[in-house]
């Protein structure tokens, strides 16, 4: 299911940022008291009363921007007033409506979506009585809140949830394997979709760049439904340009979530960057699955495969189950194997073992391991079970969960897998307390 998008948006300096922070609550924006702080569009997730829905924080709005990096900024906003399914416009309590907050308030008239006013920095009950004026901009009702000290914040989101669409999952994605292709700009992602479904339908082109939304094609692959996400390239943090391919991020992150399969392309001319080793990262943190696929194995000379296996395995310890594909969308090479693979993690995602299985592997796993401990106590896990698929979720329940640390999980997991498989996929430990020993 993808989350709809709440874009919080204003002029400069009225407490954008703190208000995403406070929501979220954690640090996920910078915030300082000075106009133009946040430029990068930061976004988190957020779960209110059971519905969930990313939350999108922008750079300050200028009308006129007079410089290129403040009309970049513009431009990213209009993209996603464009995008969201509910505004937040932000305001500012102590300076009262200026006319930036009406040529503000009219840009977002003319969106036709659903805008929330929130009057920011109505920090005490003197300041929440100025909130009426700010029914001259418009937009209905003003909410007086303090971002920074969270009061109104909690009426604020329950107005939000209201506003939200109840969407349901399309009939063509129900039926369908979801496949995202990821990676880094120019690393030939188009060209791969095009390869695979064996027709143009979509733009490739040398320039980085070149795909600026997310593109859905569906096809038939032996008598099985796909859908391919197309996405435009991730760019490292500090080389995102403005505008369009700014907003292209939250689109292709949006991708990954939708995704049950993610192809995380690499250029075998430049093997693996830091950049690719993020992108892994979130989506193992997704819990989607990933295939590593090399393109552009054309151009290698030397095409030792156990040598750039051994590389690659060592670049994704953190997800050291996928598989990894070397091919050419150019020339074709490679690409016939892709498809199924793909159905072959999609059915490792769909797997369910029985319980006395798993708990077969887990106690021959803790009886040949030493078990962690802490002042004297040890760790006992009673019984294990697999309570989901796709992704495949274990519940562990033990005397003390918090003896569980992350080298005897990796553990935990490395048995469940030597056992039963999981190619290519996350799966998640979950590990409960279920009384004292």
């Amino acid at each position: 299911m993808i989350k709809p998008i709440v874009a919080i948006v204003g002029r400069p300096n009225t407490g954008k940022s703190t208000l995403l922070n406070r929501i979220v609550k954690r640090p996920v924006a910078i915030t300082e008291d000075l106009p133009g702080t946040t430029r990068d569009r930061n976004m988190a997730d957020v779960n209110w009363g059971g519905v969930e829905f990313t939350l999108v924080d922008t750079g300050g709005l200028e009308i006129e921007p007079n410089t290129t990096v403040n009309r970049g900024i513009k431009a990213q906003i209009e993209t996603a007033i464009k995008e969201a399914s509910v505004i937040v416009a932000v305001a500012d309590a102590v300076d009262g409506v200026i006319p930036t907050d009406e040529e503000i308030a009219d840009l977002l008239r003319r969106s036709g979506k659903p805008v929330l006013l929130a009057v920011n920095k109505a920090d005490n009950p003197k300041r929440e009585m100025q909130a009426p004026e700010f029914y001259s901009l418009g937009l209905g009702e003003p909410y007086p809140i303090s971002a920074h000290h969270g009061r109104g914040v909690a009426e604020l989101l329950d107005k939000i949830v209201e506003l939200l669409p109840r969407q349901e999952a399309t009939k063509i994605e129900a039926e369908s394997i979801k496949i995202a292709i990821v990676g880094r700009p120019n690393v030939g992602k188009s060209a791969l979709l095009n390869a695979l479904v064996g027709t143009e339908r979509a733009i490739v082109d040398n320039e980085p760049g070149t795909t600026r939304d997310a593109v859905d094609t569906a096809f038939d692959f032996q008598g099985q439904n796909m859908l391919l996400i197309d996405t435009a390239g991730i760019r490292r943090r500090g080389k995102i340009k403005g505008g369009v391919e700014k907003y292209s991020i939250v689109r292709t992150f949006r991708a990954i979530d939708r995704a049950d399969v993610t192809l995380l392309v690499l250029d075998a001319t430049e093997m693996v960057t830091a950049q690719d080793t993020h992108i892994a990262g979130y989506i193992q943190e997704a819990t989607k699955g990933i295939i590593l696929i090399v393109n552009k194995w054309d151009l290698i000379e030397e095409k030792n495969i156990t040598t750039w296996n051994k590389a690659a395995k060592g670049s994704f310890k953190f997800a050291s189950y996928a598989p990894i594909l070397y091919t050419s969308a150019k020339t074709g090479q490679g690409v016939d194997k892709i498809m199924p693979q793909v159905i072959q993690v999609y059915r490792e995602r769909q797997k369910r073992l029985p319980t006395s299985a798993v708990n077969n592997v887990i106690q021959q796993a803790t009886a040949a391991h030493n078990r962690p401990s802490s002042q004297g106590k040890q760790l006992k896990i009673y019984y294990a079970t697999q309570a989901e698929a796709n992704p495949p979720t274990f519940v562990f329940f033990t005397n003390d969960a918090k003896l569980v640390h992350f080298s005897y999980r990796r553990f935990l997991e490395n048995q469940i897998r030597q056992a039963f498989g999981f190619e290519g996929t996350p799966i998640r430990l979950n590990f409960k307390t279920r009384g004292n020993s």
